[in-house]
């Protein structure tokens, strides 16, 4: 029996269960098979994942036989289904509130991951420098960090799906002008309207995301762009759709492809 059999027998709230699914498959079928062909094995591996909600990406990676699995989020409710996924699921994996800017790294995770996942995440972050500074000190020497991320410029990257309304099913509605923007997303459902408006202040784009990594002192290993993603077949039964080709066009990739992934190393 796989930790889904069991997590899907939980009397668990249905919207829970498909978070939590969706990361995980994500996990089994994309990224734990793009990083053994990096050369970074699951087995064995101390891994951390920053901003892992249900814990799904870590309880496919504990599966696949990590040594040892952190998460952490600034969602305590999220945080609170993730641990009793674990416990119901016998999985050995450690949940702690931290947010990865405002707040130093534990002692005990200083220089001791071979592997950070930051999936979905920094384009959420006020800082990207400083949280990605603070992932550096976690990790080991040559330890890695995977980050995936919609740039900003996407036809969904501003988040207008989360309002829970018409208007938010209009692509590349969060590039209009900010007054008519500001009208759009009203009646949206809260908290959401208001991360949608703070992602309309970040904008996170592809190199945004390369500045950030290089100032806080990674080297870049790998970038992969997409312009439709991986988790789509989970969520949509889409297929995935690379789209490498728009690297060298700085004017398109961040119109045209719907993630960015990369591998950073803390060299």
């Amino acid at each position: 029996m796989t930790h889904k059999d069991t997590v899907t027998a939980l009397p668990l709230p249905p919207v829970v269960k498909y978070l939590w699914s969706y990361m995980y498959d994500l996990a089994h079928a994309y990224i734990i098979p793009f990083l053994a062909g990096k050369g970074i094995p699951m087995s064995g591996a101390r891994v951390i994942e920053i901003g892992c909600a249900e814990g799904g990406n870590l309880c496919a990676m504990a599966e696949a036989g990590a040594s040892e699995l952190v998460g952490t989020d600034v969602a305590v409710e999220r945080l609170e289904s993730a641990r009793a996924i674990a416990e119901a699921a016998g999985i050995d994996i450690t949940y702690s509130t931290h947010d990865i800017i405002y707040q130093d790294p534990l002692p005990q995770w200083s220089g001791h991951f071979d592997l950070a996942l930051l999936r979905d995440v920094i384009e959420h972050l006020d800082d990207a420098t400083i949280a990605l500074a603070n992932i550096r000190r976690v990790l080991r020497p040559g330890g890695v960090l995977y980050v995936t991320f919609p740039p900003y410029h996407s036809p969904f990257g501003g988040h207008q799906h989360l309002l829970g309304t018409r208007r938010g099913k209009i692509p590349f509605m969060h590039l209009l002008p900010r007054p008519l923007f500001r009208k759009m997303i009203s009646g949206g459902v809260e908290p959401n309207r208001i991360e949608v408006e703070r992602l309309n202040v970040i904008r996170m784009t592809t190199g945004k995301m390369r500045e950030a990594a290089q100032r806080a002192g990674f080297t870049i290993l790998d970038e992969r762009l997409f312009l439709l993603r991986p988790v789509f077949k989970m969520k949509f039964g889409l297929p995935t759709i690379g789209a490498n080709f728009l690297k060298p066009l700085p004017g398109l990739r961040d119109v045209f492809a719907m993630e960015a992934g990369y591998l950073l190393v803390n060299s």
